[in-house]
């Protein structure tokens, strides 16, 4: 299923595109004037030059690459970032080094992932109980460890 988004590209790049047909998710670029080097634990804010409107009832879910997490320990400090259907700014990437080593993000570069999503809104349902379940009130680690 296919979903038209309204979109501005100010990065001088092809429009966001997917690697394989079968692909999830778009590969976004950083728009840079000059390189920017991205120290060990050093977080930042990747501009892409991307603008969108996105239908009601939908978001964008930004993603770290797995690549550039497995190889260089770059990924995203708020995974997934969202985008809200009503937000019109240029989409921004907060990356953050996980290395020991500084890490150089170019122009052009594939900096993360974004996947389109639909999504619910709550209506919530004021109540005095909740039905019971098997797991109840287990939480972390109530299964074991395998």
């Amino acid at each position: 299923m296919n979903t038209k988004v309204k979109i501005i590209n100010n990065s001088g790049f092809a429009l966001p595109e997917y690697a394989t047909p079968l692909s999830a998710g778009l590969d976004l670029r950083a728009c840079l004037q000059q390189a920017l080097v991205v120290a060990p634990g050093e977080r930042v804010l990747v501009p892409t030059g991307i603008r969108v409107a996105l239908p009601e009832g939908y978001e964008l879910q930004l993603r770290p690459r797995s690549g550039l997490a497995l190889r260089s320990g770059i990924t995203l400090l708020n995974s997934p970032g969202t985008i809200d259907a009503d937000y019109r700014g240029e989409l921004g990437v907060i990356l953050i080094n996980h290395s020991n080593e500084p890490f150089t993000v170019n122009n052009g570069d594939r900096i993360c992932q974004m996947v389109l999503a639909r999504y619910c809104r709550i209506e919530w349902e004021p109540c005095s109980t909740l039905d019971n379940t098997e797991r109840g009130e287990g939480g972390f680690g109530h299964s074991g460890k395998n």
